[in-house]
């Protein structure tokens, strides 16, 4: 009686677009940082800092991500419970 949501993956197109994508900019600012009139201590700062911004990005999508799914369980036990408390009920018992 109850939908089961059917679980959406993502497509091979859409995976190839994100790591290319992700391999685009990550290049483009390498070669940016590599090509800028400064030092070489700035450089190497401002590498530091992309590679500690992507980092971060990749953590933070990992617990948005973790959060979600812990919430869809929950759900999904909340709703067992009461698709339970529902079938067990007989509305036309005699009360007293």
């Amino acid at each position: 009686m109850s939908d089961t949501p059917v679980k959406q993956q993502s497509t091979a197109a859409f995976y190839g677009q994100a790591v290319a994508s992700f391999a685009v900019a990550m290049t483009a600012t390498a070669i940016g940082i590599y090509n800028l009139q400064a030092d070489a201590w700035v450089r190497a700062f401002l590498a530091i800092a992309v590679l500690y911004l992507v980092t971060s990005a990749f953590t933070l999508a990992k617990i948005i991500r973790d959060r979600q799914e812990a919430g869809q369980i929950v759900s999904r036990v909340d709703q067992a419970r009461l698709e339970k408390l529902l079938a067990e009920h007989d509305p036309f018992e005699k009360l007293g």
